[in-house]
Formats: C-alpha cells, structure tokens, sequence
C-alpha cells in the first residue's frame, strides 16, 4: 500500500468548516485507506491499495471532495516519503533560523516551479524574509509574523500558482508520526 499526505488548501476557514471526523468520512468514501487526520487545519493522511498517478489521485480526491462538501477544495498531494524530505530540509543556516522572531513556513505548491518562475520569486526576498524554493515547496523565513511582512505574497501565488501553507513544526509532527 502506499502512503500519502494531502494538504488541503483554505480549510475551516469562514464557512468552510468540517470536523475531522466528517473529513475522515469523506476520504474514506473515495476508498482510500487508514485515513487519519492531523489537526483541524485539513492535514490528511491516506493508503491507497492500488498504484495511482499523482495527477489522477488528486484530482480524485477534489472531485470527491467538491461533490461532497459541495465546495472546490484545493489539494496538495505528496508521499510520505516526500514529507519525511520535506521535514529534514533545512533551506536557511541555523543561525538565520535562531535569529528570527518567526517561525518558518512551508508552501505546498502545485508543481515544481519553472527556472524563470524560481528566478522570479526568489528575487522577492530579502534578509527580512527569506526564501528558497526546493522541488515543488516554497519556504519562507518571516522575520517575524507572516502577517507583518511585506512579501508580495499575490506575486509569488502569481508566478509560482497557488499553494497551501504550513509551519514547519506541523510538516515534522505529520512527518514523526505518520512517515517514519
């Protein structure tokens, strides 16, 4: 069986609520396997019993989801594997990381970004918020809360498509506990 984590994109957010028992339904009902779920934040992790392009398993997932709850869900699919990376990769030096005020983020994105696209975005950064982009994530060293910055955060989404976001302390809990 192989293992994946779906980032799900603008849950429980305005009227968008669902608890995560509903949301272990609705993954279930698409016949995906040990469904669990972390925080209510529309972090889900799933089995699948037969092998199944990326491509095609997400746009399962959001059709299933959008007939479901009756709403488009955007959904960020990656291996546990890919998550286990993804929470060992350090982009920025200690140093950096220690200094800042806030905490480090991860964004999702729907592919890996073009060269001109990386080109593009990492000239955005500054030593106030630092950026780097490894694969298909984006992440970002606020240097203090992410609301504060003034990151042209509608340029990046832009350039690189839109994403979903999450602290790298959720991305290495999920990664502890689902992808060891």
């Amino acid at each position: 069986m192989d293992r994946y984590v779906a980032f799900l994109r603008g849950m429980n957010l305005g009227n968008r609520r669902i608890k995560n028992p509903e949301l272990t339904a609705e993954f279930e009902d698409l016949g995906l396997l040990e469904v669990a779920t972390f925080r209510a934040s529309g972090n889900v992790i799933f089995g699948v019993e037969k092998k199944e392009a990326r491509a095609k398993l997400t746009a399962r997932v959001e059709a299933g989801l959008r007939e479901g709850l009756g709403y488009d869900v955007p959904v960020y699919v990656r291996s546990v594997d890919e998550v286990a990376v993804i929470a060992a990769h350090e982009p920025f030096p200690a140093k950096a990381l220690a200094a800042s005020k806030g905490k480090l983020q991860v964004t999702m994105l729907p592919k890996k970004p073009t060269a001109a696209a990386r080109k593009k975005v990492l000239a955005l950064g500054s030593d106030e918020d630092r950026l780097a982009i490894e694969g298909s994530e984006l992440y970002w060293l606020p240097s203090g809360g992410t609301i504060d910055s003034d990151l042209d955060l509608k340029t990046i989404a832009r350039v690189l498509g839109p994403g979903t976001q999450r602290t790298m302390g959720t991305i290495e809990q999920i990664a502890a506990k689902y992808c060891g």
